[in-house]
């Protein structure tokens, strides 16, 4: 059972951010010649190099159930396990979509990026 009220957890939970997150900025700082956050591509790129034809996604061991750092949530399984299979079942959509297109993708998990 969370042991935080309905409000304390919608606070929580709207402080996690998807951009400009620790392991973006580190990447952005390592790796120059990429496009941040481009608009409008195919399954929200974290990072995008068009003359060299790369795409970069930095996924969270949570968000993308990283096979060393995922910790199933403990409440609300209902909702969080469907909610993790399709974040990974889309990665792997979106993944062969850019390699059939002639992309090369590179995925990150946080932990590579964050030490």
């Amino acid at each position: 059972m969370d042991n935080l009220t309905q409000n304390q957890r919608s606070f929580c939970m709207s402080k996690i951010r998807s951009k400009n997150t620790k392991p973006e900025r580190f990447f952005k700082k390592k790796f120059k010649g990429f496009a941040y956050h481009p608009k409008n591509l195919f399954g929200n790129p974290d990072f995008i190099n068009y003359k060299k034809k790369v795409i970069v996604f930095v996924d969270g061991c949570f968000w993308h159930k990283c096979p060393y750092h995922f910790v199933e949530p403990k409440a609300n399984k209902k909702y969080w396990l469907p909610k993790i299979e399709k974040n990974v079942s889309r990665d792997k959509e979106i993944t062969l979509a850019y390699k059939n297109s002639g992309w090369k993708v590179v995925r990150f998990w946080e932990h590579q990026l964050v030490l």
